[in-house]
């Protein structure tokens, strides 16, 4: 994992940045503002685009801490109950923005129709009555590991996270595919399309209210056939990988898959590692090389639970230009 701790100065052009910025914009998820803060981002210390930039290139771990950086608390005010209630206005916004403003340097943040309602940025906190879901709301229960919408062939290149309050220390896990000592025959296996990944529950209807439910069609196909994919691709000899073991199917009497891929579950939980961001951490994750999910935390739900924010980010936003009405940001 590589850390990075932004200096006074730093911050301190940060915070003329993001006065600049959020002076300027009411609302930050539109098309326009978002190709607009692709030049603004070139405001940022040299030092921290330099960094992403490596990070973008692989050139570092696919695992990014920028920190340093102070929350407001008494600004954002309490923890939501739910990432759809109503909070200050603005309350988080310029963390939002910083978050926007450092995703664009390594690629085009976009999100999911099916998902938190088609929101960009996702709040991800403790909700009565998720507690043993595996979403990101859970909180009783392990999140298991996996790859960012691992079903999906649009997924994101990487993820970014910013952490407004973590005051428990909740735990993120973390797993590197390149740490894996796998058999060469479950490798091979692993690199041919015999399995299945059904979407996670985040894009199911039964957690989205805003949409129709023609939006939900392709999500619903996914979840009884999943299409057959190959967990393992890219560079055989440092391979990237997809998977959610929770959401994953193989075939009932192909028992060299389900072996291959019990010999991954079996490796990934060995190596994988706990990650405590704090207050004012913003962590990107490299979604090809990385596997995440969460240990098991007693929420309070007083108003100072765990708080994040968080963003899908790609390399290409053509590849989805089928799937996204025009100059739209919001893939269905």
């Amino acid at each position: 994992m590589d850390v990075l701790t932004m200096d006074s100065m730093e911050l301190r052009d940060l915070t003329q940045l993001l006065d600049k910025v959020e002076d300027e914009f009411a609302d930050i998820s539109s098309a326009d503002v978002l190709r607009r803060f692709t030049v603004y981002a070139h405001d940022i210390p040299s030092r921290i685009r330099h960094t992403l930039n490596e990070f973008r290139l692989e050139q570092m771990s696919g695992v990014l801490v920028l920190t340093g950086y102070a929350v407001d608390q008494e600004r954002v005010g309490p923890t939501p109950g739910h990432w759809r209630s109503g909070h200050r206005p603005r309350a988080a916004c310029r963390e939002e923005i910083l978050l926007v403003l450092l995703s664009t340097l390594i690629g085009d943040p976009f999100c999911w129709s099916t998902q938190q309602d088609g929101k960009l940025i996702h709040d991800v906190l403790p909700i009565r009555g998720h507690e043993e879901e595996q979403l990101g709301s859970s909180s009783k229960s392990l999140l298991t590991w996996h790859t960012e919408d691992a079903f999906h062939p649009f997924r994101g290149d990487f993820l970014a996270f910013a952490c407004l309050r973590n005051p428990y220390a909740a735990a993120t896990t973390i797993g590197y595919i390149d740490a894996l000592d796998l058999p060469e025959a479950a490798k091979e296996t692993l690199f041919e399309p015999r399995f299945g990944i059904r979407p996670d529950e985040s894009h199911l209807p039964k957690n989205n209210i805003a949409q129709g439910e023609e939006t939900f069609a392709w999500i619903n196909k996914a979840w009884q056939e999943p299409d057959p994919v190959a967990v393992l691709f890219g560079d055989p000899g440092s391979p990237y990988i997809r998977a959610d073991p929770y959401f994953m199917t193989v075939a009932r009497d192909d028992h060299e898959a389900r072996s291959a891929l019990d010999c991954l579950i079996q490796e990934m939980d060995q190596k994988i590692f706990d990650l405590q961001l704090k207050s004012g951490d913003f962590c990107f994750l490299d979604n090809f090389r990385v596997v995440h999910g969460r240990k098991p935390f007693t929420p309070r739900h007083d108003g100072m639970d765990r708080w994040l924010k968080r963003l899908n980010i790609t390399c290409d936003l053509r590849k989805s230009r089928g799937a996204r009405p025009a100059g739209a940001r919001s893939i269905t």
